[in-house]
Formats: C-alpha cells, structure tokens, sequence
C-alpha cells in the first residue's frame, strides 16, 4: 500500500514539475539532414518559440533570415511537436523532447516525393 502511495504521489509531482515547463524564447543549435542514400549534411536550427498552455506558435529555420511559421505546435508534458510548411511544398514535422534545458528530437521533411530525416539539439539563447 506505501509503495502505491508513492508512486501515486510522484506521478503528480511530475506531472506538476511538467506543467511549470515553457518554452517561450529563442533556440539555437544544431539541424543534421540524413538524406535516402544515407548522405549527411550539417547544418543550423532556429526556433523562435511562444507557449500558451499547451499550444506553441513561433518560427523555425536555419537562421534569422530564412524561417517558416509553424502551422500546429503542442506540447504535452515534456514532448514538443512541431508542423511547418517550408518552400517548395517542403512539410516538416518536429517531435521532440525538453529535457535538462534543451530541445532535442527527431524531424521528418518531405517535398515534391522525397522524404529525409534529420535530428535537431538546440539551446536556449540567453
């Protein structure tokens, strides 16, 4: 019985640590592309990110002068997803964790019938 009652109780404290999560603010870090045949490209990852409950809103790209509005973010808990539309018919969906004060996670892009992974780990920009 104690040991229910415990696990009960810090079922609630995470879920109560989970809640004080936001991810407001500006990300910054890493974006590596794998392509079909198994090619990689490293490249730069953006997030301008602004939480409302569970909903987030913002942008994402490489850079300052190349991001795309995010058109659906959630987060629940501490799993973050992300829906874009680039250019070129590109569609990308982020789904990624906040843990030990970064963003790290898995995207999948599509475009005109060809689809690539990549993996994103930023930081926040103080």
């Amino acid at each position: 019985m104690k040991t229910l009652v415990c696990l009960l109780l810090l079922g609630v404290l995470a879920l109560y640590a989970a809640a004080d999560v936001n991810v407001t603010g500006k990300w910054s870090g890493s974006f590596n592309i794998t392509a079909p045949n198994g090619d990689s490209k490293e490249s730069t990852a953006l997030l301008v990110l602004k939480q409302n409950g569970t909903e987030i809103t913002g942008t994402v790209g490489p850079n300052e002068e190349e991001r795309f509005a995010i058109q659906k973010g959630k987060i629940e808990g501490d799993k973050i997803t992300l829906e874009v539309e680039g250019d070129n018919n590109r569609h990308m969906r982020f789904d990624m964790v906040f843990a030990n004060e970064r963003i790290k996670g898995d995207v999948s892009m599509s475009a005109d019938g060809e689809s690539r992974k990549a993996k994103i780990d930023v930081g926040r920009v103080k």
